[in-house]
């Protein structure tokens, strides 16, 4: 893991983002690279350039926020860019290549009652890059347990765990995996994969009407540094993941949420 993306957005916990994901990239010595996006349309006929300013004042806006942090020798580059956010995400991935996104989870809403706003939960839709959800305000500590929770012990594409093996490998952290036995399972659902296997410090199996209530039912009792699960079409946040924003009132989590790549 070596390119880590942070996108800032404008409210007051842009900060307190950005140094975990340095306090992070700090430990597993990965490389920083803090992206804003902006829009503006130059208008014809006068003098002023537009996007010139507001891309100016977007450098300016990073550069003064990475300078109230403490970088800990870690390499940080600064990218703006005009377009939209997913466009640009995208982009930056083709060019670079982005192993992990660290976001925070209101990085634009103000709203006390949203869980994960609408800039990442609209990546969480549209992007293919593995993200780490920071709660608001979160400051990092040690990832001394993780819980995962599947509905499916199946892995097809097996890259898609390469971000929690990572995690594994450099934080030796104690690792429970929740299995929710949903309505329509199958036998075959329930053998874990070999790689699984080889993560996993416990396994426990509940039976749920969906993952998403089997996490709810069991997150208390596991007291996690660290909840991961797959962004699939049928997994977890199914429903959720239909629209851009999540109350909290339909999901909360205290800690960082490790969301992986589509399993199928």
């Amino acid at each position: 893991m070596q390119n880590i993306l942070v996108p800032i957005g404008s409210n007051e916990s842009a900060r307190t983002t950005l140094q975990y994901a340095i306090d992070f990239a700090s430990i597993i010595d990965a490389n920083i690279f803090v992206f804003r996006a902006y829009s503006a349309i130059s208008k014809t006929g006068t003098m002023i350039n537009v996007n010139s300013i507001i891309e100016r004042e977007t450098s300016l806006y990073l550069r003064t926020l990475v300078n109230s942090v403490n970088t800990k020798n870690v390499d940080v580059k600064l990218i703006s860019a005009n377009g939209s956010v997913i466009e640009s995400v995208n982009s930056i991935d083709e060019e670079i290549g982005i192993d992990l996104i660290i976001i925070g989870a209101k990085s634009n809403s103000i709203r006390e009652e949203i869980y994960l706003g609408k800039t990442a939960g609209s990546m969480v839709k549209q992007t293919e890059v593995p993200m780490l959800v920071v709660p608001e305000g979160y400051v990092y500590t040690p990832i001394n347990s993780i819980l995962m929770a599947f509905r499916s012990g199946i892995v097809r594409k097996k890259a898609a765990l390469k971000p929690l093996q990572f995690i594994a490998q450099k934080f030796q952290p104690k690792i429970d995996l929740l299995l929710v036995k949903t309505p329509d399972y199958t036998d075959e659902d329930l053998v874990l994969d070999k790689e699984l296997e080889k993560v996993k410090n416990s396994l426990t199996i509940t039976e749920n009407p969906t993952t998403f209530q089997g996490v709810l039912e069991n997150l208390n009792s596991f007291k996690p540094d660290l909840l991961c699960v797959f962004r699939r079409k049928r997994g977890f946040f199914t429903k959720l993941w239909e629209k851009s924003t999540i109350l909290k009132s339909e999901f909360y989590t205290t800690v960082p949420l490790l969301i992986l790549k589509g399993k199928k």
